[in-house]
């Protein structure tokens, strides 16, 4: 396994993206690997803005958002303190909660989805993943977790929304077959199965 690698994790919320970045940085780790595992949107004061927005504390048209997520995503590249080039520069293998896929699939739903790949062009061009990890649940599982696990449900949460961001996910996936790794892992499955998928798929590389 080469030493450094660059993981992105996508998926509709509740697809257990966040359980598997936390299994998989603790077995790189005890693989040897220097690991810094992040999310977007971040806990800067941008990603802190779009949690907002999210959370119903503050209101913004969708190409707003989107536009937000642009600017999230360059900060999380290019912050001198812990951004990703940085981490990168000092030899972690780096995995994200969501990046650029995410984009393209919450916000193509609401806005053109050609103008939100386009948007994230720069960023795809400075740092692309070596692998985008799609656990792929079906929308009412999803909405089943968040229900019992959620004590608020957020902006995008609702079963049809959720549905039609699986559907931009595949369709993003397909504009761009060739030029990004994607592979998908069966999320109805238990998390340690669905572990042993996404672990089979990082040792190919």
């Amino acid at each position: 396994m080469q030493k450094q690698l660059f993981i992105a994790f996508e998926g509709i919320d509740g697809s257990g993206k966040s359980t598997q970045v936390k299994l998989l940085t603790e077995k790189l780790i005890a693989a040897g690997h220097k690991v810094y595992s992040t999310f977007e949107p971040t806990d800067s004061p941008i990603g802190s803005l779009i949690r907002n927005i999210f959370k119903g504390r503050m209101s913004a048209d969708h190409k707003t958002i989107a536009a937000l997520n642009v600017a999230d995503r360059l900060d999380h590249l290019h912050n001198e303190i812990n951004g990703l080039l940085r981490k990168k520069e000092e030899g972690f293998t780096i995995i994200t909660d969501r990046y650029y896929f995410s984009s393209y699939a919450y916000h193509g739903v609401h806005v053109d989805i050609d103008w939100v790949i386009a948007a994230n062009a720069l960023s795809a061009a400075i740092m692309k993943p070596d692998i985008n990890i799609f656990i792929d649940v079906a929308p009412e599982v999803s909405m089943n977790r968040l229900n019992s696990t959620r004590g608020t449900i957020e902006l995008y949460e609702t079963l049809e929304n959720l549905q039609q961001v699986r559907n931009k996910f595949l369709e993003a996936f397909d504009k761009l077959k060739g030029a990004e790794n994607v592979v998908f892992v069966n999320g109805n499955q238990t998390v340690l199965a669905i572990a042993e998928d996404v672990w089979n798929a990082i040792k190919k590389l």
